[in-house]
């Protein structure tokens, strides 16, 4: 697949299915991810690998942010809420480590450069045929799962990757016109 064919098809992948993505194939992932535009070289970015009982982790971790919201909320609830990471085999959960008062690198660049990087792990899975799918959500702003994950203050969720084989329907790619997104000074 050429690289303009892999930016034009790329589309998130909401089923997905076992087994995780291969030690080759997370290696290319990595690399792909590690290429990310950095301002000031301060690679501000941490990745968190969950798979197998690590999915499972986390589940708690989002039903215990769930509980911490409302202490009434019922079974049902925290049950949907610990299934969650268990909709792929892996996750790969993006942090912005972000350096503070870092001249000429304000956070909001560690931040999208962050997010670059988990750009480049949705290009790199798709690229290697599998599917991938980019969350966020209130669980990637709770201080129960900051905490939990070991972030530091000024660290920032940036993504929840969800990685697998492809599964179920395909959903077509949306279409957009360019025009709509372009302006033009000249």
């Amino acid at each position: 697949m050429d690289a303009l064919t892999l930016l034009h098809e790329r589309g998130s992948m909401g089923k997905l299915m076992g087994p995780p993505p291969s030690p080759e194939q997370l290696e290319a992932i990595y690399r792909a991810a590690l290429r990310a535009p950095d301002h000031g070289e301060l690679r501000p970015w941490r990745f968190i690998e969950f798979s197998g009982e690590g999915l499972e982790r986390l589940g708690e971790l989002f039903a215990e942010a769930e509980y911490r919201e409302d202490p009434h909320i019922g079974d049902e609830a925290l049950n949907a809420a610990r299934k969650k990471p268990l909709r792929a085999p892996m996750i790969i959960a993006v942090i912005a480590r972000v350096t503070p008062d870092v001249p000429k690198v304000p956070k909001i660049e560690q931040v999208i450069s962050a997010g670059c990087a988990a750009h480049g792990i949705l290009l790199a899975a798709h690229a290697q045929g599998l599917g991938a799918m980019w969350r966020s959500g209130k669980y990637a702003f709770d201080p129960v799962v900051r905490k939990g994950l070991g972030l530091d203050e000024d660290d920032e969720v940036v993504a929840f990757v969800y990685l697998g084989r492809l599964g179920g329907r395909h959903k077509p790619l949306a279409e957009h016109r360019i025009a709509d997104f372009v302006e033009h000074w000249t």
